[in-house]
């Protein structure tokens, strides 16, 4: 009888988790976004209590010159410049402040090599502003990502 109690607790406890994560309003941000030149595709992540946000699609995943993956070549870091760009984690330890407000976080540029302190705002159940800014988010830029619609697996 004793199991079967503790296996009905540790059954409802974990669906209670479940569906409370299911409910957590920061989870929102999860899912595939496309920024506005198009040229790539994001997946966010939650890890632990933060959000991330890695590569998964390049318009043009081939470097014209190596006919190779596109690499992390303006990385500052000498020994991640071999690190191809699909799978790279731009968006990093975001966290949920209220307000559809994700703060905390940074963004990094592949296409000059800088990290940004970064500002994640959502607008609609589609809709992102990504602000990365240095110093103050007053003087930053903003980009508006859209939700990529993934078809339900049949």
């Amino acid at each position: 009888m004793r199991r079967f109690l503790l296996a009905t607790f540790v059954f409802l406890a974990s669906f209670l988790l479940t569906a409370k994560s299911l409910n957590d309003p920061a989870d929102r941000l999860l899912g595939v976004w496309e920024p506005s030149n198009g040229r790539a595709r994001v997946k966010i992540e939650k890890i632990g209590t933060k959000y991330y946000g890695k590569i998964v699609w390049l318009k043009e995943p081939t470097d014209p010159e190596t006919g190779k993956p596109k690499l992390d070549k303006n990385n500052p870091d000498e020994s991640l410049r071999n690190a191809p760009l699909k799978g790279y984690r731009m968006l990093k330890d975001f966290t949920y402040k209220g307000d559809d407000e994700w703060t905390e976080g940074t963004i990094y540029d592949p296409n000059n090599g800088s990290t940004y302190s970064c500002i994640i705002k959502m607008k609609d159940a589609n809709t992102l502003e990504i602000r990365g800014y240095i110093g103050i988010a007053t003087f930053g830029r903003t980009d508006v990502w859209k939700r990529l619609q993934v078809p339900a697996k049949p």
